[in-house]
């Protein structure tokens, strides 16, 4: 739980860099670094908060933004978690100018990638910042010698990734065991997929899908190879638990502490 620096404040300071770190760039103040540096270009990634025009106006080759979708698919905040939960069959890297809107600007450069079944918005996440780490290293001489214009973004197939809030982590029984499955690895590392029995909570790091059926939210089997979990459509086997102040284990290893048995059920909440 102690505060720790961003591996790129750590890098910067072994390197001797200037570093800067605002709570924003809306005053005039914030800006003076930037135009102290003579900037060429901005590079933004994972900021979080939409650049005001007067600070995107400094650098003279402007601000540019390594986003994790194939752009204009899931603009925002959330978009590693938004294409496991639709189901996206894949997502990628888009290098886009940066404007006052929400990820709007023109595309530089983009490229794609499969998701996979066993993929997590962790795992994901890291398959992307290597693509998209390698993409700005080729986009960026490109923009110096002006080879890169920009590719309006269309109208069709717009969507948005708006921030996870942490009441979507709550696992509803009722809903198929795919779009559960999809659950688990979007929420994982954040905030944990979430269930409840006799008012204990539980978190799902890991599940797959199983073979079975039954009364939504009803424990099937419990063994070391898994709990298996009756959905509104198929069942999930959850491999991978944590209840509530304790860690992450394996079934086997959960299920010695914490003994469940089939019949028993697991809720959408406490109550």
């Amino acid at each position: 739980m102690a505060l720790q620096a961003s591996p790129v404040k750590q890098l910067a300071l072994k390197q001797d860099l200037s570093l800067h770190q605002p709570a924003s760039l809306r005053s005039e103040a914030s800006h003076q670094p930037i135009l102290d540096a003579r900037a060429d270009i901005m590079v933004v990634a994972a900021y979080g908060l939409i650049l005001p025009q007067a600070a995107l106006d400094i650098p003279r080759l402007g601000c540019i933004n390594i986003h994790a979708s194939l752009l204009p698919r899931w603009r925002g905040a959330a978009p590693i978690q938004r294409a496991i939960l639709a189901g996206d069959a894949e997502t990628g890297v888009t290098i886009m100018r940066m404007e006052a809107g929400l990820d709007t600007g023109p595309m530089l450069m983009k490229e794609s990638l499969p998701i996979v079944d066993a993929d997590t918005a962790a795992t994901l996440h890291d398959k992307l910042a290597v693509l998209g780490a390698r993409l700005i290293v080729d986009v960026l001489p490109r923009l110096e010698r002006g080879e890169l214009s920009g590719e309006v973004q269309p109208v069709e197939g717009v969507s948005y990734a708006p921030k996870l809030d942490k009441a979507e982590a709550a696992l509803d029984w009722r809903r198929s065991a795919a779009e559960l499955d999809r659950a688990v690895r979007a929420f994982n590392p954040f905030p944990g997929a979430l269930g409840w029995i006799d008012g204990q909570a539980i978190k799902v790091w890991k599940a797959e899908l199983g073979a079975g059926r039954g009364a939504p939210g009803t424990v099937l089997a419990a063994g070391a190879d898994g709990i298996v979990v009756a959905c509104g459509e198929g069942v999930l086997r959850l491999t991978e638990l944590q209840k509530s102040g304790g860690k992450r284990l394996a079934t086997a290893d959960f299920l010695r502490g914490y003994p469940l048995k089939p019949g028993q059920r697991l809720t959408i909440h406490a109550d």
